[in-house]
């Protein structure tokens, strides 16, 4: 079979045949197809990756087929990426050196449910292990506004927040991420079990240091969610009134949600349902907290538009409120104009809404604000990911020095390095690598720093990032 990608030279029957009993998926345009992920919401990578391919699938459905499929790809000296639902947007499954393509979602069980954790393999979708809690009264701490088709294991490798991180912060706070357990690459894979901080090791490092095949995160107390949309004639205002919320100690939040009303124009499921031509805060919170949320809105010049129990939701045909948060506000946009993009932006802590307002005119009209509330550390933070009209790398970078210039710090969405994405570059992350992934096949191109170390030990890596 002629190799997909045309950057291998590996008898790729061969290598499917090896690979039996494992599913194997080997028509070029279904490979092609999984080499994709959510990388076009960027231009720039848009334009790198989108002739990237693998060069065959594989589809393990047990921690032991996963292990059968890495050691072929070691005797092989294979490139791997290992691929979820697909819904990162760095690229970080894409096969940029071809090679094989691990599906994930076959491996896909609950294993078990406990008092406050659940414990799934790493293809489970995140909307099927909620759906597991429901009975014993309890619900994932967080989850990406992708639910329906996210994996955990892919929310792991790439995630970092989600709805729910304003009530218990990002994932990488201590207890969200309980334990996980991870393949190496060897001629005899082996399994190793990450537990609390240790997590952090393998945790957002986009599959390149370990193969997750099993996840423990924690859960809490389900509560009946209502969503929640109000409306506000100023941006700062509506910021001013998430952050009020998020420290409200009658009102336990757990989605907030800040979007200009130049956005929501972008939203026509909305009309009739908000208030055209204003500022949008989106929420969810317990349905006792009903009360208090409305008096808040009045109270700060905000107008309650929607308040609405699941049911309800449904009864409107409306969608999950949360699909107006997170990067899904970024998918709205898109459906109707693919020259948009988006940036990851921090804003200074403690929020501050002066400082928002004072940003607002100095980047121009082709940048449109958006803010989610989370925790991190037990403290309230906001990062921005605007809606951005894409002209020119160089006006990209014009808008990026602006918000750095102001102490907003920009956190890349338009790179494919591990390190440029948010994961400090402190080399500890290929420490690992070298010891769970010793001939580097693990989506190696997508580290800046990998081609420098990897013939070092693991301890001379990390003594490389101690200087």
């Amino acid at each position: 079979m002629t190799s997909i990608s045309g950057k291998t030279d590996i008898d790729w029957n061969a290598f499917a045949a090896a690979l039996a009993p494992v599913e194997t998926i080997a028509e070029p345009v279904l490979v092609k197809k999984r080499s994709r992920d959510f990388f076009w919401y960027s231009p720039i990578l848009n334009a790198e990756l989108k002739t990237c391919f693998g060069d065959l699938v594989a589809r393990p459905k047990s921690p032991d087929e996963m292990a059968h499929v890495l050691a072929t790809a070691h005797a092989h000296n294979a490139p791997i990426v290992l691929r979820g639902g697909g819904t990162g947007n760095y690229g970080q499954s894409v096969p940029m050196a071809g090679g094989l393509i691990i599906d994930t979602t076959a491996m896909n069980k609950v294993l078990e449910v406990g008092d406050g954790f659940v414990r799934a393999e790493a293809g489970a979708l995140m909307a099927d292990i909620n759906a597991a809690l429901a009975d014993s009264g309890q619900e994932m701490a967080m989850f990406p506004s992708t639910q329906d088709i996210a994996t955990v294991g892919g929310f792991v490798a790439g995630g970092s927040a989600g709805i729910g991180s304003v009530a218990n912060g990002a994932l990488r706070d201590p207890g969200n991420l309980m334990a996980l357990t991870a393949l190496s690459v060897e001629a005899e894979p082996q399994p190793r079990v990450f537990e609390g901080i240790d997590t952090l090791h393998i945790h957002h490092a986009w599959g390149l240091n370990g193969v997750i095949t099993e996840v423990t995160l924690r859960t809490v107390p389900k509560r009946d969610w209502v969503g929640c949309m109000a409306t506000f004639d100023a941006y700062d205002t509506a910021y001013a009134t998430g952050h009020t919320i998020a420290q409200a100690g009658n009102i336990a939040a757990k989605l907030i949600t800040t979007v200009d009303a130049r956005i929501c124009a972008y939203f026509p499921k909305l009309d009739g349902h908000i208030r055209k031509d204003k500022h949008l805060l989106v929420s969810m919170i317990p349905a006792e907290d009903q009360d208090a949320f409305r008096r808040l809105i009045t109270a700060q010049g905000g107008h309650v538009d929607l308040m609405m129990t699941d049911a309800a939701r449904q009864d409107m045909g409306l969608p999950h409120v949360f699909d107006f948060s997170y990067n899904h506000t970024t998918l709205q946009v898109l459906k109707a104009d693919r020259s948009a993009t988006y940036q990851q932006v921090g804003c200074p802590i403690p929020p501050d809404p002066q400082a928002i307002a004072a940003l607002r005119p100095k980047l121009g009209d082709d940048v449109w604000m958006h803010h989610e509330f989370a925790r991190v550390g037990g403290e309230i933070v906001t990062f921005d990911l605007p809606i951005i009209w894409f002209t020119t790398p160089e006006r990209l970078a014009e808008i990026n020095a602006t918000y750095e210039a102001n102490g907003f710090p920009v956190y890349d969405a338009h790179t494919w390095n591990v390190e440029g994405a948010g994961l400090k570059a402190d080399y500890t992350h290929l420490a690992w690598k070298k010891r769970m992934d010793p001939k580097g096949l693990l989506n190696s191109p997508k580290s800046r720093f990998w081609d420098a170390v990897k013939d070092l030990t693991p301890e001379q890596i990390e003594a490389k990032g101690a200087k």
